[in-house]
């Protein structure tokens, strides 16, 4: 009996993630109340089970004492040498009860006490997998609607995606496997109340951190992650390795890296940049593929005032300001973008004493300011 029950213990372990402790914690409780509402009401009992071998006795403790008052409670140090001659006053005794059988509906007590404790440690171990993986990637599979939101089995739990947290362009499916982030685990009556995402830029974050063994060995570090989920993500990149370029890094070879995660996002738009500690640069380089002439950065106010090219102002605020949006969430400042044309004619190059050196008429120019062609390319690590 105690063999088949130590094999039951290690298979409850096993599937259920749950300490054998526990389990027999659980079962000793639940034998102390059985006996102790089922037996005439016997108080001050014990139960105790060996962990090695299942074997458990049922005892009493008893202080022994010079003069007995509450026989439940203590034993005269005459009785309790007939145990053991070491006994000493002040001591406990451990006094063994024999009980034969259990009666159905004590049977039936100890059981239900042992499930709910099992399940009360089920439910504590699975909050506690999942609450130490917020904001980690997991995989599940899609089970069902539930009115906009969709249920996703995660394996030993269940969690909710809500309809803000979904990406207006991907079509989820019952039984279809979708990798999202865990944004939030609360620990509630019912059992862990898991909340996953396929919007946050998290999840961006991660996939390249999966991908790029640069990031993992910490030479390269994601400094910033905007997003539009569905459409384009701008993340800034900054290398602590002269010899490592951030962005090439995370493109990888012939695109393999930065491909990974498009293909994981659906084909969402990715943009790397590199991260910049002058807010002026680090704007300039947010508002890539655009051309920037000059830019006005208040970092009290978090503002910045950016000056492009007349031909770049539709490249630098991008459809429906996309490219502008995702620059200001980026950065974390306020962006006003001004065309060349209206620069100079609201006087803001006169103001800031700017030198010009870009002649008019042109199209683009180089630093020196000589005329070049200009052709729209993709940026740098633009996937």
């Amino acid at each position: 009996m105690n063999k088949e029950l130590l094999e039951a213990l290690t298979l409850l372990e096993k599937e259920k993630n749950i300490s054998r402790d526990v389990i027999m914690d659980a079962i000793e409780v639940s034998l102390t109340n059985a006996i102790s509402k089922n037996f005439d009401k016997v108080e001050n009992i014990h139960v105790e089970m060996d962990r090695e071998t299942g074997d458990y006795r049922i005892y009493r403790e008893k202080q022994i004492v010079d003069e007995v008052t509450n026989p439940v409670m203590e034993i005269s140090l005459s009785d309790a040498k007939k145990l053991s001659p070491a006994y000493q006053v002040g001591d406990v005794v451990r006094d063994p009860i024999e009980i034969k059988s259990f009666s159905r509906v004590a049977a039936q007590n100890a059981k239900n006490v042992i499930l709910q404790k099992l399940r009360e440690e089920e439910r504590k171990s699975v909050f506690e997998r999942y609450h130490s993986r917020e904001h980690q990637i997991i995989s599940g599979v899609v089970q069902r609607h539930i009115g906009k939101n969709i249920n996703i089995n995660l394996g030993s739990a269940d969690a909710i995606m809500p309809e803000n947290e979904q990406i207006k362009t991907e079509n989820y499916r019952p039984n279809d496997r979708i990798k999202v982030l865990i944004l939030e685990v609360k620990d509630t009556q019912r059992g862990p109340h898991i909340l996953v995402s396929r919007t946050h830029p998290d999840l961006v974050r991660r996939f390249f951190e999966a991908e790029v063994a640069e990031i993992k060995q910490g030479l390269v570090e994601i400094k910033a992650v905007a997003r539009e989920a569905g459409s384009r993500t701008k993340m800034a990149v900054v290398s602590y390795d002269e010899a490592v370029d951030p962005i090439g890094a995370c493109v990888g070879l012939n695109g393999t890296r930065v491909n990974a995660v498009v293909d994981e996002l659906g084909g969402e738009k990715i943009d790397l940049i590199h991260w910049s500690d002058n807010s002026a640069e680090l704007i300039e380089n947010a508002l890539s593929p655009a051309k920037v002439i000059v830019v006005l950065a208040d970092d009290e106010e978090k503002e910045a005032l950016v000056i492009v090219p007349d031909f770049q102002l539709s490249l630098a605020i991008g459809r429906s300001g996309q490219n502008a949006r995702l620059a200001a969430k980026l950065t974390g400042y306020k962006i006003d973008i001004k065309s060349e044309t209206e620069a100079r004619e609201s006087g803001i190059f006169d103001e800031i004493g700017y030198i010009d050196d870009y002649t008019e008429g042109s199209d683009t120019f180089n630093e020196d300011g000589y005329e070049e062609e200009y052709v729209e390319e993709p940026a740098e690590g633009q996937a």
